[in-house]
């Protein structure tokens, strides 16, 4: 039903729905509290992007970052609102999974934050087997945010 590409961030569409995921999240989040990557960030060393596409339309956005010490984690994840629950997100997800897997990586991570406008995408990690863990990387643990990890040994 999707056809998932790496993006190169340059389509219309791909750039309105990060500029929707990045609204969304200030929208959702305390001052402070939001880590999303804005398009520079996503162009940035160590980050590949990918999409989901409905034929013409693009219904999902995720991104891999690797760091130099080989450690992953989980970015921009967002599904367009005319694709919820459809399983873009997933397909974007399973993506960025077997990518970490192809470069090594052991461990992937993600930071989110809490309450009802981070429950669907919490569902959707929890289903692929992330669980709950400690504070990775240069975060700091708050009470809004919270890490989950998928073992990938």
């Amino acid at each position: 039903m999707f056809k998932i590409k790496e993006d190169d961030l340059t389509e219309d569409q791909t750039r309105a729905l990060l500029t929707l995921h990045l609204a969304g999240m200030h929208a959702s989040s305390p001052v402070g509290s939001v880590f999303a990557l804005d398009l520079t960030g996503l162009q940035g060393a160590g980050v590949t992007v990918w999409t989901a596409w409905h034929g013409e339309r693009i219904a999902s956005i995720g991104a891999l970052k690797i760091t130099e010490d080989g450690t992953a984690e989980v970015k921009s994840m967002r599904t367009h609102p005319d694709f919820l629950r459809m399983g873009a997100g997933a397909a974007v997800l399973e993506t960025i999974i077997a990518a970490a897997k192809r470069h090594g990586v052991q461990r992937l991570s993600l930071e989110t934050g809490s309450g009802p406008a981070f429950e669907p995408a919490l569902k959707l990690y929890q289903r692929r087997g992330f669980v709950k863990g400690t504070a990775f990387g240069s975060y700091v643990p708050g009470e809004f945010n919270q890490f989950l990890h998928l073992d990938l040994r």
